[in-house]
């Protein structure tokens, strides 16, 4: 019995470290989710509802949790101490665009 705590113990200790990490896929369909959004908002609401977007989010975040962020947590990051970064798109500027709602010149609005 204490083996098998021992090894469930191990076991979540090791699959904790998958849902840390870079989250590539998920934050690319959140990029494309914000370019679909800019170029056309109603399609965008459209593939909310349909739910293309909500899935395709779904998927990359479970690619992330099996793939993605367990390679980069277990054989790069948890070693060195330093995160992968990832890039996001910036789309298209347009006249509308609105700043962040909570950052300021790139740095976190501080809550008072």
């Amino acid at each position: 019995m204490r083996k098998l705590i021992a090894a469930l113990l191990i076991s979540c200790c090791l699959w904790s470290g998958c849902a840390s990490g870079p989250h590539q896929l998920r934050r690319t369909v959140d990029d494309w989710d914000h370019q679909l959004y800019v170029e056309s908002p109603w399609l965008n609401a459209v593939l909310m509802i349909v739910p293309v977007i909500p899935i395709a989010g779904f998927l990359g975040g479970v690619g992330d949790f099996l793939i993605g962020d367990a390679y980069s947590f277990w054989f790069k990051d948890a070693w060195d101490g330093k995160g992968t970064g990832f890039v996001h798109f910036n789309p298209k500027a347009t006249d509308g665009a609105m700043k962040s709602l909570l950052l300021d010149d790139g740095k976190f609005l501080e809550v008072k």
